[in-house]
């Protein structure tokens, strides 16, 4: 049976057969559908919704195939003009064809077909109809929201798409799966579907009856412990007995109110006081807790050390203790002189480079005083956990802080100088990378949000100096490097050394033991430099010193009696005696440069019985052995090393490793004093790479080879032309009492040291 029906579109409300819905409308068109429906066509409407919800405009295409025909059972006019109506799904029809009205073309009529299939009821319907009926009264038992009005419309005696229907207008679904509903006229399919959702909303309903239960039980029992908290509070004023965790509350609620700090820190400390009130006093808890109270409270957020920016008083203060280090005091009084142009500026993050002994700890230590700020050293050297850095967190039992923050903790001030000892010897591996955590810490545009895994929340390390110290620039992270400000400390001459030794190293031992001092002679204490200590810095000379005037305290020792004779007696033999003797032909000196400072090395070359080969010993690595090879094959091409019937045996002597690029310029003259068979004298010593074509490449570390010569007795040096600038680091005196020889090409060595000189007839 086929017949014409007006559309009502309905794009958020589902209507079923056998439902009623009452609807309010304000749509012009919608109201003329009303009327015509009224008027022409028995109060019979189709009810359809369009494929996509969304759509403000459905086309025809979006319009669905099947609908549900609706009787209009009232409609009211209002007096606002909207109409109220109430309508009542029939059933579900197919839909041919859509056309617009004649008489209104904004009208939709849509060509319908009812289908009427009359058949006998299946086993199937039957025990579907059963399981249907079972689970929506399961249903409205466990549902509170549900009404149990539906109760005398459901029974086996009705027809099993009635009952899809009627079930499906009563749960609560969704408008999508409603839409499917209507869509579907198999009401076996419908059924099925109907018995998957109705099980699937049973169980949503059994799991949030049991969380409303563990919830309710949770609450109650937080109530009684309240009430019985409660209670005992009440007795123990009655008993005259104080609640001491309650006073203690107190306390901790008056210090965080009191804290300057900021207020995401406030908040957190709030939180977990909160926690530690209705924790147990036999809880564990109570004690993890109350530690992290203590220590977040006294952490100093923005209370800052009053600093000293007088420029004259720092130079002063840095004058008195330590002796040169121009470019470490330079860089100081740079910065207090710009901080107190802008008292917002961030204090640099500065490493200090060089050999031990040179004093880079102490200047550091002397830096916090200059500036009067708090001091703190950290040593990482060795350190493989990074959690030291950065703190444990507090599920770990006897968690705490990381050595930032305890140390910042300890100061009481939120700006002090952190000396971060040996950065160049920590240790990378399953434990951690420290190295990685200090990118963090010491990157000025990162360390202002800083989050240690015991506090948990950011803390400011904007305002607090950072100081790295290093022996070997090379083991430095490079990530890490690049957040530094790198200054070196060279090596001290002897005559640094002297002054340090005159100005501060004897007065401080003087001191130390509360004696008068006397007064040592200059010229002593240069011998006693040069003959007893070999190092670049002066901790071995410090403990020299203090052990000559241990024995000149103890046995009262004038200024007239303190010579040469007397200190052999009481340092014993000379460690570092002086020649400038020839050496055998093979050996030179060569100049080089170490992590503990300046060294020289000697290498001896020698011809042994074999087939042409090259035999090279010693503590090296693969940078100075390619250096050995260049070197071979340039003396090949140059025919000064012909190897047919001998091996060259090349020997270094010196315990640490050696991997350098600047040894090839004495590698090849030791190895020409051996072919032309010219010694060559003691004092002189060589730096430069030589390439395969002879030319002397430019080298690093000139300032320091250059004072370790000078300190070893040396008296002539080779090096490379393109160095000749960086003369400028070296004092003076040093150069005046130097011989610096500079080259572009071997061959001006041989020149210079293995021509033979031809007599005039």
């Amino acid at each position: 049976m086929r017949e014409d029906i007006p559309v009502l579109l309905l794009k958020k409300l589902s209507l079923l057969p056998l439902q009623e819905v009452r609807l309010e409308l304000n749509n012009e068109l919608s109201k003329k559908i009303m009327d015509l429906s009224s008027s022409s066509y028995n109060k019979k409407v189709l009810v359809i919704l369009p494929r996509n919800t969304l759509e403000v405009s459905p086309s025809l295409k979006d319009l669905p195939e099947l609908g549900v025909l609706a009787l209009i059972k009232s409609c009211i006019k209002l007096p606002s003009g909207n109409y109220r109506v109430v309508i009542k799904g029939l059933n579900r029809v197919n839909i041919l064809k859509y056309a617009n009205y004649n008489k209104n073309k904004s009208i939709l009529i849509a060509n319908i077909k009812r289908l009427y299939i009359k058949k006998e009821e299946s086993t199937e319907e039957i025990a579907l109809k059963r399981k249907l009926i079972s689970l929506t009264k399961t249903y409205i038992k466990l549902n509170s929201e549900s009404s149990n009005s539906i109760f005398p419309k459901i029974n086996e005696n009705e027809s099993l798409d009635y009952l899809t229907d009627i079930i499906v207008s009563f749960i609560n679904l969704s408008l999508n799966k409603r839409k499917n509903y209507i869509n579907e006229f198999d009401e076996i399919k419908r059924a099925r579907n109907l018995i998957n959702d109705l099980s699937i909303e049973l169980e949503v309903i059994k799991l949030n009856n049991k969380l409303d239960n563990d919830i309710r039980k949770e609450f109650e029992k937080e109530q009684k412990e309240y009430l019985l908290k409660a209670k005992i509070n009440k007795l123990n004023q009655e008993l005259g007995i104080n609640n001491s965790k309650e006073k203690e509350v107190i306390k901790y609620r008056e210090k965080i109110k009191n804290l300057d700090a900021p207020s995401s820190i406030k908040e957190k400390l709030y939180t977990e006081l909160g926690k530690y009130e209705y924790t147990s006093d036999n809880s564990p808890e109570g004690s993890v807790i109350r530690n992290y109270l203590d220590t977040v409270i006294s952490l100093p957020f923005n209370k800052k050390s009053p600093e000293d920016l007088n420029i004259r008083s720092i130079k002063s203060k840095l004058n008195k203790t330590h002796h040169g280090m121009d470019k470490v005091k330079s860089r100081i009084i740079e910065y207090a002189s710009l901080k107190k142009l802008n008292p917002e500026l961030n204090s640099p993050v500065i490493c200090l480079i060089g050999p031990p002994g040179v004093g880079k700890t102490t200047i550091a230590m002397s830096i916090s005083k200059s500036l009067k700020r708090e001091f703190i050293k950290i040593n990482v050297g060795g350190l493989n956990d990074s959690s030291e850095l950065t703190g444990h967190r507090r599920t770990y039992i006897g968690a705490s802080p990381g050595k930032i923050v305890n140390g910042i903790k300890k100061c009481k001030y939120n700006n002090p100088v952190i000396l971060i000892d040996e950065v160049d010897k920590m240790v990378k591996d399953y434990k951690g990378d420290p190295a990685s955590v200090l990118l963090d810490i010491l990157d000025v545009n990162q360390n202002k949000n800083f989050v240690d895994n015991y506090i948990e929340e950011p803390i400011d390390l904007s305002p607090v100096f950072f100081i790295l110290t290093a022996n070997d620039e090379e083991n430095i992270p490079p990530a890490l490097k690049d957040r530094l400000e790198i200054i070196y400390l060279d090596s001290y001459s002897i005559y640094d050394k002297k002054d340090i030794a005159i100005n501060y190293l004897i007065p401080n031992i003087y001191e130390k033991y509360n004696s008068r001092k006397v007064t040592i002679k200059e010229e002593i204490v240069l011998d006693i430099i040069s003959d007893y200590t070999l190092e670049s810095g002066v901790r071995e000379l410090e403990r020299v010193m203090d052990k000559l005037i241990r024995n000149i305290i103890i046995n009262k020792i004038t200024t007239s009696k303190i010579t040469k004779k007397y200190v052999k007696e009481v340092l014993g033999r000379k460690i570092n005696e002086k020649t400038t003797s020839l050496l055998k032909e093979g050996r030179s000196n060569i100049l080089g440069v170490s992590p503990l400072g300046g060294l020289i090395v000697t290498l001896e070359c020698a011809l042994v019985p074999g087939e042409g080969e090259t035999i090279i010993t010693g503590n090296i690595l693969d940078q100075t052995k390619d250096d050995i090879l260049v070197v071979i094959s340039y003396l090949k091409s140059k025919k000064l090393l012909n190897l047919t019937n001998e091996h060259l045996h090349i020997n270094f002597n010196q315990d640490i490793k050696l991997d350098g690029k600047s040894g090839s310029l004495g590698i090849a003259a030791s190895i020409v004093s051996l072919i032309k068979e010219k010694k060559i004298k003691n004092d002189i010593a060589f730096s430069g790479k030589l390439d395969l074509n002879g030319n002397v490449l430019k080298v690093s570390s000139i300032k320091e080879k250059i004072i370790t010569a000078y300190n070893n007795n040396i008296k002539t040096i080779y090096l490379p032309k393109e160095n000749k600038d960086d003369l400028e680091d070296v004092p003076l005196f040093i150069r005046d009492d130097l011989k610096i020889i500079f080259i572009n090409n071997f061959d001006e060595v041989i020149n210079k040291l293995f021509k033979t000189k031809t007599s005039k007839k």
